[in-house]
């Protein structure tokens, strides 16, 4: 299945809905409380409801209300790229989006990357192989970025894989490895396209 392919399923999946009628406090409490308002979003394929606090980041809500630590969060300024995610097929910074604009959106955060059964994508089997990463802290928000290029753009040069890169700070790698993995990849998606 193209990348393209995989992220029109995902979507799908969330498409179906219903969305749960439950809200999340910061308790961590689930409840029926319709009163207050709240955000409905899709995440990794399943839909989640809650009601975060105005001023609570969506890479808050996601590791502190969803459980989903994969996302983290370096600079707070947008400036490191490690709390990217893909909110409607596009990157973003969830250090500087707010959890209640993600209200009606799909996000997809770096679990949701490998297939259900726990198979590697192939930028993330890639990244394996060539060991493209050391401490790993930026490694999530490089996939993420990586893996909207790939969607958006199946047969990317290695011109346009070191521009994206370019958004993502990694102290330890050197990032020759994270472009070969990217290469890789983009290699493995072609060859599968053509069997």
């Amino acid at each position: 299945m193209s990348p393209g392919g995989i992220a029109n399923t995902w979507r799908r999946s969330c498409a179906a809905g219903p969305w749960p009628r439950l809200f999340r406090e910061r308790s961590g409490k689930l409840t029926t409380n319709t009163k207050e308002a709240g955000i409905a979003l899709c995440v990794n394929g399943h839909a989640h409801r809650g009601v975060p606090e105005a001023r609570v980041h969506l890479a808050d809500f996601l590791r502190g209300d969803l459980g989903l630590t994969g996302t983290h969060v370096g600079c707070e300024h947008g400036v490191c790229g490690a709390c990217t995610v893909l909110v409607d097929g596009v990157s973003a910074r969830s250090c500087l989006m707010l959890a209640v604009q993600a209200d009606g959106k799909n996000v997809r955060t770096v679990e949701g990357l490998a297939a259900t059964d726990g198979t590697f994508s192939p930028l993330q089997q890639a990244f394996h192989e060539l060991h493209a990463l050391q401490c790993g802290f930026c490694t999530p928000g490089i996939l993420m970025s990586l893996t909207e290029l790939l969607e958006s753009h199946p047969h990317p040069d290695e011109a346009a894989v070191r521009d994206v890169l370019s958004g993502h700070l990694c102290r330890c790698t050197g990032y020759q490895n994270i472009v070969a993995a990217a290469l890789r990849a983009i290699e493995v998606v072609r060859r599968k396209e053509q069997a």
